[in-house]
């Protein structure tokens, strides 16, 4: 079922007290001008061997069956190329912080796909030494654009802005868009990195870590009163603002993007029973 973080959970995450998940993901190095260092050749199979994992394909059967289009026992999930790591813009780039690459790794998402044409990514992260499925997305964004991103900026890094659900790929002191989200917030030839980070300063340089908006309590997430119906065993629908991007699932998972400005999830997630 669908299971949102609790919001002193997430108020920790916010204020960087929380340990992250991606420790060690990401190599010290990465700066502005040559973006976030990539995750290692091991690292990526590692996530593919968890994506393929027979639990992980049970899980999957489940999940394409959730709304009868597909039987559990047809659902025949398989997953479809490398997993492939996924970026979110950082909180210290948004804060100005010299030297801040415009996006940092969060998790690797692997492709997977029903016998009857349904897609959806998975959420890969290291934890306890392995790598584990933390959440199932519908839909194939992460991998989608992945590809979109390198066939149009061959080198550059591929991220997501999820308080607008953006798509961009950034190198060579450039930001562009991938999709309408992007194209609508920095037109359709995209803009350059400074004006990019002039932009996400303006947006969200009041609700970082520390900020009053933070500590007012309006990054903690879901009030009780406003928590949208749990479902069980299958997806949701989630269309209010959360303080969190990825509401992983799973036991001991969190994750936090360090932004508090309200964010998009992805419609439809499913909890992974691992």
């Amino acid at each position: 079922m669908t299971r949102h973080l609790p919001r002193h959970l997430v108020k920790a995450a916010l204020a960087g007290s929380a340990a992250t998940l991606f420790l060690g993901l990401a190599a010290p190095q990465a700066s502005a001008d040559t973006g976030p260092a990539a995750p290692s050749a091991a690292s990526r199979a590692a996530a593919h061997q968890a994506a393929e994992a027979p639990r992980t394909l049970d899980t999957l059967s489940r999940f394409f069956a959730r709304e009868g289009a597909v039987t559990k026992a047809a659902a025949d999930p398989s997953i479809e190329g490398r997993a492939v790591p996924v970026y979110y813009l950082s909180p210290e780039f948004v804060a100005g912080k010299k030297g801040a690459p415009v996006a940092r790794l969060e998790f690797l998402a692997s492709k997977a796909v029903s016998s009857d044409g349904q897609k959806a990514s998975l959420w890969t992260v290291e934890r306890g030494g392995s790598w584990q499925v933390v959440n199932i997305a519908t839909g194939d964004d992460e991998t989608r654009y992945a590809r979109v991103g390198a066939e149009k900026l061959p080198g550059g890094t591929v991220f997501h802005e999820p308080q607008i659900n953006a798509w961009y790929v950034q190198g060579h002191a450039r930001v562009l868009p991938l999709d309408k989200d992007a194209v609508r917030a920095v037109g359709a030839e995209g803009t350059s990195l400074a004006a990019y980070r002039e932009r996400v300063q303006k947006a969200y340089g009041d609700k970082l870590p520390g900020s009053a908006y933070e500590k007012s309590g309006k990054a903690g997430g879901y009030d009780d009163a406003a928590r949208p119906e749990q479902a069980s065993g299958q997806g949701q629908d989630q269309g209010g603002p959360v303080t969190v991007a990825s509401s992983l699932a799973g036991a001991g998972a969190l994750a936090a993007l360090g932004l508090s400005g309200a964010a998009l999830v992805r419609r439809r997630r499913f909890r992974h029973q691992g």
